[in-house]
This record gives C-alpha cells, structure tokens and sequence, in this order.
C-alpha cells in the first residue's frame, strides 16, 4: 500500500524528529477529518482520552499510542521514529573534585559508584530508573549488548533486583541506542530490554511503571516482528492487567497472544516453550478472575504442551518452562482458586533441584508458603519461606505480598517454630 504523501510532508517529518507522537496522531486524525470522538470509538477510548493523548509530550500508554497510529495510517517508520530516545546532550554538573567524565572512564570510580547506587536499595533505585524511563539516558557503550542482557537476566535469576535495577537505565539506553539501526534484531532485543525492567518491577508491586515498560515492550516487539518478543511483551503486559484487576482484559491479551504463538506452528523447541508458559500464565491470569473450568483446562494443556520439552531447561532458554515448572504453576492456579489442598498436593513431590534459576527455586517456597498459609498452618508456612529465603532473599523480602505473610507471621505467631529466625533474617537482609 503506497504510503499517504501526508507523512513525507515536512510538518510530518518534523513533529517525528521532535518526538511528538501525540502532534503526530492528531495531523493524522485531521487529515481524515476526523473528530476526536470518531477516532476515539475506533479505538475504543473517551473523546478525553484522545485530547490527552495528543497533547501529551510524555507517552503513558504505548499500546494506546499504538492503536491509534495504526487507525489514522502512520507509517510504521514515522512512528518509530517519534517513539525513539531524543540525542543525548551533555548535562552540566557542580565539580566536586573530579568531573563525571573522570568518573566514567575511571572503571573502578564507576564500580565504587555503582555498588554505592545498588547498595541504597530497591525503593530509592526505582527513582532512578522512573527518571531513565522519562528521558533516555546517553548511551554508555560499556560492552556488548547481548552479553550484558543475559548478565541483567541472571541477576533476575538470582533475585538481585537492586544491582539490576541500578544497570537497567544504561541498559536501556544502549538498547535504545542500538535499535536506531532499525534492524529487527536490534528492536527486538530493545523489546526483551523492556520485558525484564516489567518484570523485575512487578516483583516489587511498582505497577505503574511495570505498566509503562511493558506497553513499550509490546510496541517494540511489534515493531520488530519477532514471535518470541511479542509473546514474552504480552506476557508481562497480562501480568500488569492482572495485578491491576483487569482480569477480563489480562485473560483476553493471554488467549490472544497463544493463539498467535500456536499459529507459527511451534517448529522449535523455543517456540513450544513459549507457548507452554503462555499456557501456564493464561491459567493462572484465569484463576485469578475467579474462571476455574478455563483455569484447569488451561493448565492441563500446558502440562501436554510440556511433555516434548526436556526436563532440564537449555541455558540462554527466553521461557524456562519445563514439567516440573507446569506442576508449579499448578500449584499457584489452585490456590488462586481458593483451595489450598489441591495446591499442597500438586506441589508435594516438587523439589528446588528441579528448577535452574534460584528465582524459580524460590517461587516453589512462596507459592508453597502461600498455600500453607491459607491452610492455616504457620509452622509449615516458616518453614516454607526460610527455603525461599535461603534460595534467593529478594523474593522474600522485595515482594510486598510475601513481605505481608512475614509480617502477620511475626505478630500472630512469633512463638512459632521457624518464626523468629525468618524474621531476623528479613530484617537483617533489608538492613544490608
């Protein structure tokens, strides 16, 4: 389809180059002469929220800005452009008794800095990371992107959330940096970049700003067209919905984003991973909205759709899903259904051996302990959370749902086995 003259025009062409998405959509919404409402119900969104979107300069909503680019016929070039991080300027700064440039090309000044930035810990590194997000940061160049992403990756596979989320604005920014290539790999690994700062946000119920990444993870897995990128994006995004209490529209996304995995004809081991964990999340996303007949069925499909795929998951594997990491989600779908017997018994012969990341081996103690917990069982519930602990603190003691279980532990059952010595160790966890 030849492409209007309209977005080769110079006004077009110039509101892109500033980065003024919203201006954009509105030329386009004008030049079909369109009102605010019309395009409004063509998206299915207020009048208002149009007005919003066009006047904003900040983008909240990726998958808004989204749609309605599409429906007024911006070409997918203009929009990329629009969406891309503005040139990097210098920033002055008060000198002290050396300049940031000294300290950037200092490697052990920029590692003491680091590890002093890491060590303020999760709530004052979510500052940083809100102000990376509003205005891409100058490209750092400090290695290949590749490697650090997988580095980025096995500090979320060890529940280091304030040492990743001290690396993720200059992650983003190189990511962002390299995507100006305009190649699809690029745009994808920006989209995987994205997924995981959701991720990890999510750990930390920062749900807002988990909402913001993963709307970006979405538009640039799109832009990309990687099947991977999209499914993981869409899994992220299904998760933010859920905790939001959109488990309608969390549940929609889910069914959606399978279908279009299972159309690829799931060729690749890679690809039947995905779907399998895209089986497991959209059981869960339905037994939290209260659906048991697709909860199980859900699940029970994922369990077919596991059994090809190897017991131990390959390193460097997007979706570590395996059977054993089925029967765990199985766990989670029971006990989101209300019946922490079934969950107990799905989870009975798991084992931390089973599961690769220390991640993973933690979220068999917490699903475990949530499940204890609701049986009424403090002592077992301890016990639970002490092996989740000892598996990776983080998940222990950076999640506010787990946290809440501690805290009830320790003020209804501080005689408890068990009890104490969790306490103690969250605290002294938190004080370091």
């Amino acid at each position: 389809m030849p492409v209007d003259p309209l977005w080769n025009s110079s006004t077009a062409l110039e509101l892109a180059a500033q980065r003024r998405t919203g201006a954009l959509i509105r030329l386009g919404r004008q030049h079909r002469a369109w009102t605010l409402a019309v395009l409004g119900n063509r998206i299915g969104c207020s009048p208002a929220t149009i007005s919003r979107l066009e006047r904003r300069t900040r983008i909240v909503d990726l998958s808004l800005v989204h749609r309605a680019a599409i429906e007024v016929g911006m070409p997918r070039h203009i929009l990329t452009t629009s969406l891309a991080p503005p040139p990097s300027s210098a920033t002055a700064a008060t000198k002290v008794t050396a300049s940031p440039r000294d300290a950037e090309e200092d490697p052990m000044r920029r590692r003491t800095l680091l590890t002093a930035t890491a060590a303020a810990g999760p709530a004052a590194l979510l500052m940083g990371l809100d102000d990376a997000l509003a205005s891409t940061p100058a490209p750092t160049g400090t290695g290949p992107l590749d490697s650090r992403l997988a580095g980025a990756r096995a500090l979320y596979d060890k529940g280091a959330h304030a040492p990743l989320l001290a690396g993720l604005p200059g992650l983003i920014a190189d990511a962002h940096s390299a995507a100006a290539s305009r190649q699809s790999l690029d745009r994808a690994r920006l989209s995987a970049v994205y997924s995981l700062t959701s991720a990890v946000l999510l750990k930390l119920g920062s749900y807002d700003l988990a909402r913001l990444t993963a709307d970006r993870a979405r538009t640039w897995a799109e832009i990309s067209g990687s099947p991977l990128a999209a499914a993981a994006a869409a899994r992220e995004l299904a998760i933010v919905l859920r905790h939001q209490d959109h488990h309608g529209a969390a549940q929609r996304l889910m069914s959606s984003a399978a279908a279009d995995l299972e159309a690829t004809g799931l060729r690749t081991d890679a690809t039947a991973a995905a779907y399998a964990q895209m089986l497991c999340t959209l059981a869960y996303t339905a037994a939290r909205g209260g659906h048991r007949t697709d909860a199980l069925a859900m699940t029970e499909e994922a369990r077919r759709a596991a059994r090809r795929l190897p017991q131990a998951v390959p390193q460097g594997r997007l979706f570590t899903i395996s059977p054993a990491a089925v029967d765990l989600y199985a766990v989670g779908v029971h006990w989101a259904l209300g019946d922490a017997g079934a969950a107990l018994d799905a989870g009975k012969n798991l084992r931390p051996d089973q599961f690769p990341t220390a991640e993973r081996k933690a979220r068999l103690g917490t699903d475990m302990a949530r499940a204890w917990w609701s049986w009424h069982r403090p002592e077992q519930t301890a016990q639970a959370l002490l092996d989740a602990y000892r598996a990776s603190p983080g998940e222990v003691r950076d999640r506010p749902a787990i946290r809440s279980i501690v805290k009830e532990l320790v003020e209804r059952h501080p005689r408890t086995s068990g009890v104490r010595e969790l306490h103690l160790a969250v605290r002294q966890s938190a004080a370091d």
